[in-house]
C-alpha cells in the first residue's frame, strides 16, 4: 500500500492507525507493531514512531518498557473527561466568534446541509466528518489561534468517532442540532456560549463504565 502525498507522512500514518482502532482492526489491549505498519505502508519507522507518540499523547494507545505499544482499554469515563473540556473551549470560541461573524454563517452552513444528507443516509462516517468540520470552523471563527491549537490538539475527530461508533451516542438528527446552533449564531444570540456548551455536553456518552469497542446492550 502506497500513501498519496497530500498530508505529511506522519499525519497519514496517524489517520491510518486511528481508523484501525475505530474500525476494530486493533482491539483494546492489542499490540500495535511499529515495524509491521512501516512495511505495510512502505515507509520508514521514523514517521510511524512519531504518529504513535501523538496517539499516545491523545491517550488512545499506551507504551510500556519491554511490552511495546498497545491500544488502551478505553472507557466511557475517558470520554466523560474530554467532553467538559471541549465544551468549555467551544463556549469561549462561540462567544468570540459571534461578533466577528456578525451573522455571516456562510462557512458553517455547508456542513449543516451535508449533515442533513448524512442523517438521511444514516452515514456515520459523514456524520462524524461534518460534525467535526462544523465545530472546527466555529472555533476557527473565534480568531484565537491558541484556542484553535488547543482544540485541535485534543483529537476531537477521533473522540467523536469513538463516541458515535463505539458507544452509540447517536442523536436523532445531527443536522437539526447544528441548525439550531447556526440559527443562534446568525441572530447573534447573547446566550450563544451556554447554548454551544450545552450542545457539546449533550453529545457526551450516556453509558458509564462501558469499555469502548463493546456496544451497549
Amino acid at each position: 500500500m502506497t500513501l498519496p502525498v497530500v498530508q505529511s507522512l506522519r499525519e497519514q500514518i496517524r489517520e491510518h492507525i486511528v481508523e484501525g482502532i475505530v474500525s476494530g482492526r486493533w482491539k483494546p489491549g492489542e499490540r500495535i507493531v511499529e515495524r509491521r505498519i512501516a512495511v505495510e505502508l512502505e515507509v520508514s519507522q521514523t514517521p510511524v514512531r512519531e504518529a504513535l507518540r501523538e496517539l499516545e499523547a491523545l491517550r488512545l494507545i499506551e507504551s510500556a518498557p519491554n511490552k511495546g505499544v498497545r491500544v488502551r482499554e478505553l472507557s466511557a469515563a475517558d470520554l466523560d473527561e474530554i467532553y467538559p473540556v471541549r465544551a468549555g473551549l467551544e463556549q469561549i470560541a462561540a462567544e468570540l466568534a459571534v461578533p466577528r461573524l456578525d451573522g455571516d454563517v456562510a462557512a458553517l452552513r455547508p456542513h449543516v446541509e451535508a449533515l442533513y444528507e448524512a442523517d438521511r443516509r444514516e452515514d456515520g462516517e459523514a456524520q462524524v466528518r461534518h460534525t467535526v468540520a462544523f465545530h472546527r470552523e466555529l472555533v476557527r471563527a473565534s480568531g484565537n489561534s491558541v484556542l484553535l491549537h488547543t482544540w485541535e490538539g485534543m483529537g476531537i475527530e477521533v473522540w467523536t468517532a469513538l463516541s458515535i461508533r463505539w458507544l452509540g451516542t447517536v442523536q436523532q438528527s445531527y443536522a437539526e442540532e447544528h441548525e439550531a446552533v447556526l440559527a443562534a449564531i446568525e441572530r447573534r444570540d447573547a446566550d450563544i456560549g451556554p447554548l454551544v456548551k450545552a450542545h457539546v455536553l449533550g453529545c457526551a456518552p450516556a453509558p458509564r463504565g462501558a469499555v469502548l469497542g463493546q456496544r451497549p446492550a
